[in-house]
């Protein structure tokens, strides 16, 4: 049965695999909305901050979360590099809508991203 979770800044869909005493093991199948770039503790700031990249969570990387986080999921799965490539294209169209330096940083970033992405999924992003 899959689930929805969101991840830190990241949506994901999840596979459950055990209970456990501290939690829920899941494993991620698909990503639906890729982890958000730079400093979340200062949004929309490029200065005199440190611009994080993050990453999404990897195909199969296993998480323990608490059991609340966990939405059904019952539409149909694309393939992990698909849903990633997607995840990618919606948050670079929605970086570009509005030209300002946090989203051209953050442009930037993914396209760090990207190109990390092809070479370890060997396909174009």
């Amino acid at each position: 049965m899959y689930f929805r979770l969101m991840h830190k800044t990241g949506i994901y869909i999840v596979e459950h695999l055990e209970s456990r005493q501290n939690g829920e093991l899941v494993q991620v199948i698909n990503v639906i909305t890729h982890p958000t770039q730079g400093d979340l503790h200062n949004r929309n700031e490029v200065e005199n901050v440190f611009f994080h990249e993050r990453r999404a969570l990897s195909y199969k990387e296993k998480r323990i979360v608490d059991k609340n986080l966990l939405k059904p999921f019952e539409d149909d799965v694309l393939s992990y590099e698909d849903s990633l490539r997607n995840a990618i294209n919606k948050m670079e169209e929605k970086l570009k809508s509005d030209d300002n330096a946090f989203n051209k940083q953050s442009l930037l970033m993914l396209q760090n991203l990207k190109d990390d992405y092809a070479k370890q999924y060997k396909t174009d992003f």
